[in-house]
């Protein structure tokens, strides 16, 4: 992202615009807009259909999302949110400044499990930013102490949510649902922000009846979508692990995600996020596809989330969130 100014002398921003697609998996074990400069310059967010509005805006960036880290910003232009903490702390802030985004703006992190891919830099986030604070529930906080390399002054800056139980960051209101995977305690998460409702939902071998409850109230979805099924069968995984990634305390297979999506999901969703696919048993190509004949099989079109012209008139933005890079900056 470069600063240039313009006729009467302002500064705007101008943002790399492509769409990177990366792929996943190390440890064994998804109407927005991209914003244009001139909105940038002006404070203009712009809907799905590139539309000015004058509502305030909301922003939605993945610095990356698989075994090798999780971590996510949703947040107005005052203040916001990250959604797991494992990726490295100068790298999520260093990319929030160039956004206009300042440290002090963050809020909270809201944690979906305890594994170390989506939580490895939250005490040293909130050790440097002190005002900053961890939100699990009492369960994942002992997880997080038992089996990882952590202090025990990370209580000194946790405060505990409770699922079902709406609680309140930065001006959104999110509801924590039950999730099935085998961290020490799991979570998803409903959130309503300016109007809207994003739902994240990540590492989860099945579909609980608490996610298929909120899941379908999303506009804009945060879905795993982590394996390919032959590809997980022909790999080079053992049959222990092989039974832990497709277990019912696992991860989703492509197939399992478009489906359920595909028919529980298409009466207010706008956007897929696709999350944590596997690098060794996925790829973004067949994620995205298994997804879109899904959609395309309900009628429904489906843009690539690059809002070209022919593209954001489609009913459903697709994308599929990188392994390792920044993704493509969002707005509500």
């Amino acid at each position: 992202m470069s600063k240039k100014r313009n006729k009467q002398g302002k500064l705007f921003e101008e943002r790399q615009m492509s769409i990177i697609f990366d792929d996943d998996a190390d440890q064994i074990d998804s109407p927005f807009a991209v914003r244009q400069p001139e909105q940038v310059t002006e404070k203009k967010p712009t809907d799905a259909h590139g539309e000015t509005s004058g509502r305030e805006y909301v922003n939605f960036v993945s610095f990356g999302s698989g075994s090798s880290g999780n971590c996510a910003y949703l947040g107005s232009e005052h203040s916001g949110i990250l959604i797991d903490a494992g990726v490295e702390m100068d790298k999520v802030f260093s990319e929030l400044q160039k956004n206009g985004v300042k440290p002090e703006m963050v809020k909270g992190i809201i944690i979906t499990h305890d594994h170390a891919d989506h939580i490895r830099y939250a005490y040293r986030i909130v050790r440097k930013y002190k005002h900053i604070r961890i939100y699990c529930t009492p369960r994942m906080l002992n997880g997080m102490l038992r089996h990882h390399n952590l202090s025990s002054r990370v209580k000194e800056y946790q405060e505990n949510y409770f699922k079902e139980i709406p609680f309140h960051i930065a001006g959104m209101t999110i509801t924590a649902f039950e999730t099935s995977h085998d961290g020490s305690d799991n979570a998803g998460f409903f959130i309503e922000v300016a109007g809207h409702t994003f739902v994240v939902a990540t590492d989860m071998g099945m579909i609980t009846d608490r996610a298929r409850h909120y899941i379908p109230q999303a506009e804009f979805l945060m879905i795993e979508s982590n394996y390919d099924r032959k590809m997980l069968e022909e790999g080079k995984y053992p049959e222990y692990l092989k039974s832990r990634v497709r277990g019912e305390k696992g991860h989703l297979d492509n197939e399992v995600t478009a489906r359920f999506v595909s028919e529980n999901c298409l009466e207010r969703v706008k956007y897929l996020f696709l999350c944590h696919l596997s690098n060794e048993n996925n790829t973004p190509d067949k994620a995205l596809a298994a997804m879109r004949k899904a959609l395309e099989s309900k009628n429904k079109t489906v843009g690539d989330a690059s809002f070209a012209l022919g593209e954001r008139e489609k009913d459903i933005q697709l994308y599929a969130l990188p392994r390792y890079d920044t993704s493509s900056w969002f707005t509500i």
